[in-house]
């Protein structure tokens, strides 16, 4: 038999810290009481990976588990039962209704048309998003009295708050639709809260609330700040390094040149692995020192100044600094999407095994 051999080690890696994973929903769940806080586990959690941060959240406490699209279901049933799954888009027609059924996970109805596929099916328990203004998803106030509305076995009825992270009226006012909304609708418990939700006190916490960001290391109001730890680690390997003299340029559209003889390293690091170009102008760490970019992010590399760094090779790794609310500021991108942009060729595990040992765990710089 012709067997492939495994391929070499990443020159990129994401380290998971599951410790502060774990302690963040417990945060954030202290902060929620009485209400318990669920977790947002889409987008394979936040880019982060469903097989590494579902079992934490379960073990850490957590009952309530909410994805969006039906491709989310299977990686967090490995780890969850059916009956703790919400899927937040829930079923646009009969295919994905039977497939809800058939693996018992909650649907989330969000229109009429949603709440008509889910009972001509056979119905069953489903969650009921209403629409108190962010004009997404969710049935309308005015539409809450009608027959196939009323005809559903509601568990959870939620909304969505459109500007928790701000100290804004339309916080109040969804507050007050939501409130009108569980008088209208019989159900079992109400949900309206994100991270930023639970900053703004009990009377938004309901039964449940839903925290997404927070959860992986991101503060999405100051109040949050001194409760969520780090999640995410970044590391990339240099790959090559060379000497430049003065007036040699560097990288597309040649935007720096060199005033003198200077040492640069290449990384394994670019936009395609969500190292957007917007990075420009700031720095990769070694041993807590800064090594400047040099020139423009390419889609596979970046280029570092060495010379607070002497000694460091080819494979030596370099920390990319990924505190979210520091990186979005640098940035200008929000926290989610720093997350949520991390491509598939980070290698990702748990941060104690990503990290430790760093040293003897150089990836083979000849496979590039």
């Amino acid at each position: 038999m012709n067997t492939r051999p495994d391929p070499p080690p990443p020159t990129l890696r994401l380290a998971i810290d599951t410790d502060a994973l774990a302690a963040n929903w417990r945060a954030l769940n202290d902060l929620s009481s009485p209400a318990r806080a669920g977790a947002a586990v889409k987008a394979d959690c936040y880019g982060l990976g469903a097989d590494n941060c579902v079992p934490v959240l379960r073990d850490a406490g957590c009952r309530d588990f909410f994805v969006a699209h039906w491709s989310e279901v299977a990686p967090a049933l490995r780890h969850v039962a059916p009956g703790r799954l919400s899927v937040l888009h829930g079923p646009v027609n009969a295919a994905e209704a039977d497939y809800a059924r058939a693996l018992g996970v909650r649907p989330v109805i969000n229109s009429l048309h949603q709440a008509r596929v889910w009972t001509e099916g056979g119905g069953g328990p489903c969650d009921l998003m209403v629409d108190t203004g962010i004009n997404r998803l969710g049935v309308a106030p005015s539409q809450l009295g009608e027959d196939d509305i009323r005809a559903l076995d509601v568990h959870v009825l939620l909304s969505h708050l459109s500007s928790a992270d701000e100290d804004a009226p339309a916080n109040a006012q969804q507050l007050a639709i939501f409130g009108e909304a569980k008088r209208r609708i019989a159900h079992r418990e109400t949900s309206l809260s994100n991270s930023a939700g639970i900053a703004l006190g009990s009377a938004y916490h309901c039964d449940l609330t839903r925290p997404g960001i927070a959860l992986y290391g991101g503060v999405p109001s100051p109040a949050l700040a001194q409760h969520i730890r780090q999640v995410a680690y970044l590391q990339a390997s240099i790959i090559h390094i060379a000497e430049i003299g003065a007036g040699d340029t560097v990288g597309y559209n040649r935007e720096f040149a060199a005033s003198g003889p200077m040492r640069v390293g290449t990384v394994s690091l670019g936009y395609a692995d969500g190292f957007l170009r917007s990075w420009g102008g700031g720095f990769l760490l070694h041993e807590g020192r800064r090594l400047r970019l040099l020139g423009k992010v390419s889609m596979d590399m970046v280029v570092v100044d060495l010379a607070d760094a002497p000694q460091i090779g080819i494979g030596d790794w370099l920390d990319v600094p990924y505190h979210l609310p520091d990186a979005a500021r640098h940035t200008g991108l929000s926290q989610y999407e720093l997350l949520t942009l991390l491509g598939h060729r980070f290698g990702r595990s748990v941060k104690a095994d990503c990290l430790a040992n760093a040293a003897d765990a150089k990836p083979n710089a000849a496979q590039h």
